[in-house]
């Protein structure tokens, strides 16, 4: 009996243990969440959502003359800025590189290419065939330019993140003054949708907050960029278009095979149904 007995007290002992390990360990799992992303209220989310096309083209210009002086997007070309579906598609187009937005925008771009007379390297005015021009000439030179963290190519961040354009955001308007005990590093930001565990720089009362550390600054500001159709010149609204934008662009075809697939939601229920009446009518007579 004493030796069931030790046993068993053994076993409660490791148990008791486990569980005092597991609630040790839970604060600092916690303090590692980010906040839960905010809902853009997105017109394309859903099985039957679709762009906003001028809610495109919004998010491409706060993306043009804000984003793209850090981040790249080495995936994307010209072309596809009128792709059916994109913010510059013109029904009447011949096709997507003779959009004349298209060629307009491309234009504005130098890009490096080799004379074909020379074998020289020269730059010359894009064109709608061209790829998006990478802010630094190679990953070395954009670290060194922004304190050893290279900003990251947004071709297709929003798939690259849980909950995509509601994370970019969120994030991208969530920027808030430090809570008072957090010490923050010199070149990092506070930002609570920001994934990270904060304990070793927690220092008031309270529970450990949410987010992490960012080395990106709050790259927008009311009245930054300037649009032409009346809508508010916010940072919610700045930052609400270019998530939608940098959506659009990690899935250009995405409502195409949304659409796709309702057409063939759509003749599988008819296809069963028609099936089912042969079933009846030919098996009608025939005993089961």
């Amino acid at each position: 009996m004493s030796l069931k007995t030790n046993t068993m007290k053994k076993t409660l002992v490791m148990i008791a243990a486990a569980v005092g390990l597991a609630v040790a360990a839970s604060p600092a799992l916690a303090a590692g969440e980010a906040k839960h992303p905010r809902s853009g209220g997105f017109s394309f989310e859903g099985p039957f959502g679709s762009f906003d096309q001028g809610q495109l083209q919004r998010g491409y210009k706060v993306y043009r003359e804000v984003c793209s002086a850090c981040h790249g997007m080495n995936l994307m070309y010209f072309r596809t800025l009128a792709e059916p579906g994109g913010p510059f598609y013109d029904s009447h187009q011949e096709n997507p590189a003779a959009n004349r937005f298209v060629k307009v925008l491309a234009a504005e771009v130098q890009v490096p290419d080799i004379d074909s007379e020379t074998g020289e390297p020269i730059m010359r005015d894009g064109v709608a065939a061209d790829r998006f021009p990478s802010p630094y000439p190679n990953a070395v030179a954009a670290a060194a330019a922004n304190g050893g963290a290279a900003p990251p190519d947004l071709s297709v961040m929003a798939k690259a993140r849980h909950d995509g354009a509601n994370y970019i955001y969120s994030l991208l308007s969530g920027y808030k003054p430090a809570p008072a005990g957090l010490q923050v590093l010199p070149g990092q930001n506070y930002n609570p949708y920001m994934a990270g565990d904060l304990t070793p720089f927690w220092t008031g009362e309270g529970p450990v907050p949410y987010g992490g550390f960012i080395a990106m600054a709050a790259p927008l500001r009311d009245g930054q960029v300037t649009y032409d159709d009346g809508s508010a010149q916010t940072v919610d609204q700045y930052s609400k278009d270019v998530a939608a934008y940098i959506a659009w662009a990690s899935d250009p075809k995405q409502v195409q095979r949304k659409q796709a697939g309702v057409g063939v939601m759509v003749f599988l229920f008819l296809f069963a149904g028609l099936t089912y009446m042969s079933y009846r009518r030919i098996w009608k007579g025939v005993a089961h």
